[in-house]
């Protein structure tokens, strides 16, 4: 029959599963099919909306330079190409993981490296929102009647989320296979689709935007060359949140089955050949079929209902089109292909953050839980951070993408340009060192392909920098100091620990002598046991304290002592204002004070109890007492455990835990004592 404490594991046993060992973490390493949709689905789903983001910008000056929208996407391609390569060099040169956080460590040192490190917390966290709300508009574009309910479902979609990734590495791959893969299958099928009825067929390609208008924001009518270009180069900032997730890849080699460096770099290539086709497929028949977007309905002349109905998203409009219809199939599989691959590629985010924590944690400048594998070898506490930041974001926002993202990749371009230049200092040294003519052609190969990739990453940040900046972007600029001074501070908190914990030879000295002090309430199993096992000790002092908070009762206590012929005096404590707490410590301290050298032992009875509800029936003064007594120097405390009926067999029953729970506190720990 189930007990309790069985009945309390259910939960995390229904969502995690059975725990798994530390030996079988080999087991989790990911082949290329799964890896792909693991760690490239958010570049690949971000297809859904950079066309859109690109659009928004541009329809601000009407209609007039939507034909801007394919040259800026090839630029964005133009980029995407060069990380790629430009990855496939950090991969094999870092194996170990960490990606741009390790190359800024190594070659620019630790201030860099956290640089880099607080842009991409930043960034993965802005990752789950963005590509989780992004997929809340997909499904309500199919379904209107959901748009009241955005936020919920965004929220409840980042937990189911969370539960899949804390099953583990291979079990979440399975899982997120199948919607990358039908998205990728969707989208080239509309894309294809798509052209060959634009430019072979007599039907057509009509997005149901292209009848509205778009009247031009208020300053952008008549715009002159320098205006048109600082639009060109927001509306080419924008369409560059197609390359965030480029850099997850290089922070999860580790995670790869071997040979690890090999299968990233080639997993790298398929995500950024996919994502190029498809990223310009879209902008192409957003072209074609007349799209038009804008970040608020009311601004589309023409559309009847702007206030109540929703505006359809660029994915779903071209989906319409090709396929004939908001009915068909072809529209369906689409939607539903588009609001799973967003939904799920924050899967990205949910790989890259907990790693990036572990290193961090391992370097100290993240909690240590950072660095702990939970029951299915995932780095849970990372997970459920994560999930708690994302999910304020979007409350916080309203699940809103336009708004979201306008925060959006400021942080993983900072990232990207110092890591490039990172690695670019790395064949620096990697040369001097080499003396091969075909090893040094292939360093400064690898070089040359780092050094386009840091000029271009540099510069694309700077315009990221000044045409995002009073749009949002400063939150980022402002959260990632913080996010600095909140490591260092970290980092010099755990080394003043450390310093602390040398051994010297003080520490190494025996005690003068031992004073053991057992706290007394009344005469009873659980004291006499304490007192013998004090006594065992053999200290040179024995003290048997109480603390008088009634009169009679101390009077009835003396006489038990007295009537069991107990042969250690009782020590009695006034307390005039019925304390118990403040006398003892008082008593110890006073100890300590007269003898410095002098080691003090407090024994405490302890209750332990079967059932939880037990905790709540007992005095609690004692764990008072032992929080109190643990901050002075000199002073040991001792539980000496009497188990009740209702503990025998606890034992057995709690042997049936899963492994690490108690280092993660699922026990029922005791908190009820027969002291005070």
């Amino acid at each position: 029959m189930p007990t309790l404490s069985d009945l309390g594991h259910l939960p995390k046993r229904l969502v995690l599963g059975r725990a798994v060992r530390s030996d079988r973490l080999g087991e989790s390493l990911l082949p290329k099919r799964y890896a792909l949709p693991i760690f490239a689905s958010d570049p690949l789903s971000s297809v859904a909306y950079a066309t859109q983001e690109i659009l928004i910008v541009l329809t601000l000056a009407g209609t007039a330079y939507l034909f801007l929208t394919p040259w800026l996407a090839a630029l964005v391609v133009v980029l995407l190409g060069v990380l790629v390569l430009s990855y496939r060099q950090v991969v094999r040169a870092y194996p170990s993981g960490g990606g741009d956080y390790e190359v800024a460590r190594q070659n620019h040192g630790p201030f860099a490296a956290l640089v880099v490190a607080s842009a991409l917390l930043v960034d993965y966290v802005l990752t789950v929102a963005v590509s989780v709300s992004a997929g809340t508009d997909n499904i309500i574009s199919a379904f209107p009647e959901l748009a009241e309910h955005r936020v919920a479902i965004a929220v409840g979609l980042v937990g189911l989320l969370a539960a899949l990734n804390l099953r583990g590495l291979r079990e979440s791959g399975r899982a997120f296979a199948v919607p990358t893969y039908l998205f990728v299958t969707a989208i080239l099928l509309m894309v294809a689709t798509g052209l060959v009825r634009y430019f072979v067929t007599d039907a057509g390609l009509v997005a149901e935007s292209a009848a509205y208008g778009v009247e031009p924001a208020p300053g952008y009518g008549e715009m002159g060359a320098l205006a048109l270009v600082l639009l060109a180069l927001r509306a080419f900032a924008s369409g560059c949140t197609a390359l965030t997730g480029v850099e997850a890849i290089a922070n999860g080699v580790p995670a790869f089955k071997p040979p690890k460096s090999r299968n990233a770099a080639t997993t790298l290539t398929w995500m950024g050949g996919i994502a190029a086709v498809m990223f310009l497929g879209v902008s192409s028949l957003a072209l074609l079929a007349d799209v038009k977007y804008v970040e608020d309905a009311c601004e589309l002349t023409g559309f009847a209902d702007c206030e109540t109905e929703p505006q359809r998203t660029v994915i779903a409009q071209l989906a319409a089109a090709t396929f004939g219809g908001d009915t068909s199939v072809g529209f369906f599989a689409v939607q539903a292909g588009t609001a799973l691959v967003l939904i799920l590629a924050a899967n990205t985010a949910f790989n890259g953050f907990p790693l990036l924590g572990s290193v961090l944690a391992q370097d100290r400048y993240m909690p240590r839980q950072l660095h702990t594998r939970g029951d299915k070898l995932a780095y849970s506490n990372g997970i459920l951070l994560l999930a708690g930041f994302a999910m304020l974001l979007i409350v916080a926002f309203d699940a809103d993408v336009s708004r979201l993202v306008q925060l959006y990749i400021v942080g993983v371009f900072t990232a990207f340009t110092i890591g490039q230049w990172g690695m670019v200092r790395h064949w620096n040294r990697e040369r001097s060192l080499e003396s091969d003519p075909a090893v040094l052609a292939r360093i400064r190969r690898s070089q040359a392909i780092n050094l386009v990739g840091g000029t271009i990453t540099s510069v694309v940040l700077v315009i990221i920098v000044v045409t995002k900046f009073t749009h949002g972007a400063w939150l980022v600029l402002v959260s990632m100091p913080l996010l600095i001074g909140l490591m260092k501070a970290i980092h010099r908190h755990y080394s003043n620990v450390s310093a602390q914990l040398v051994p010297d030879a003080e520490t190494r000295m025996l005690p003068s002598k031992v004073h053991a002090v057992v706290l007394v309430s009344k005469v009873h199993k659980p004291t006499l046991r304490a007192l013998a096992f004090a006594r065992a000790t053999r200290p040179d002092e024995l003290t048997a304290l109480t603390v008088n908070v009634d009169d009679a009762e101390v009077r009835a206590l003396q006489a038990d002592w007295e009537r069991y012929d107990i042969p250690v005096p009782l020590t009695v404590l006034e307390s005039p204002f019925r304390e118990v707490t403040r006398p003892v410590v008082d008593f110890v301290k006073s100890i300590r004070r007269n003898s410095p050298r002098e080691l003090v032992v407090v024994f405490v009875p302890q209750y332990v109890v079967g059932h939880w509800w037990e905790n709540v029936l007992h005095n609690q003064s004692a764990l008072r007492l032992r929080a109190r007594l643990q901050f002075q120097p000199g002073v040991m405390i001792t539980t000496v455990p009497w188990q009740l009926q209702s503990s025998i067999g606890r034992d057995a029953r709690e042997d049936r835990s899963a492994p690490g729970d108690l280092r993660r506190g699922y026990t029922d720990d005791v908190d009820a004592t027969p002291y005070g």
